[in-house]
């Protein structure tokens, strides 16, 4: 008998019993994925299943503006995160309404069997 036929025999039996690994996605937004929204002064990303706030980050961006076509990546850096529902809901509080332009919320996470998880959301002002 080779060597090769238990060490697939034990990889096998090591995939069968191990959990599945969680994919958080965001399961709802505001505003809402793809939409037009008009000067909101909040984000608020509904994730599928409960995040570790010390594990996890979102970053806000102006990633176009209307009449500057070379318009580079803009960080926003002008709100307050706030989890609630169990760390299953995440609100960027802003402290001024964001301008007209194109935002993506990008976040990342990294869950309890340390696999990192990233995901993002794009939508537009008016």
């Amino acid at each position: 008998m080779s060597l090769r036929l238990p060490t697939l025999l034990a990889a096998a039996a090591l995939t069968l019993s191990a959990p599945a690994l969680a994919h958080v996605k965001i399961a709802s937004a505001s505003p809402a994925e793809g939409s037009t929204a008009n000067a909101p002064k909040a984000v608020v990303l509904n994730f599928s299943d409960a995040l570790n706030p010390a594990k996890s980050g979102v970053e806000l961006v102006m990633t176009a503006m209307p009449g500057h076509a070379n318009h580079g990546i803009m960080p926003i850096k002008n709100f307050v995160p706030v989890w609630s529902n169990g760390n299953k809901t995440l609100t960027l509080n802003l402290r001024q309404p964001l301008r007209t332009g194109t935002y993506e919320g990008r976040w990342q996470s990294t869950g309890g069997d340390g696999h990192k998880m990233t995901g993002k959301l794009t939508f537009n002002v008016k």
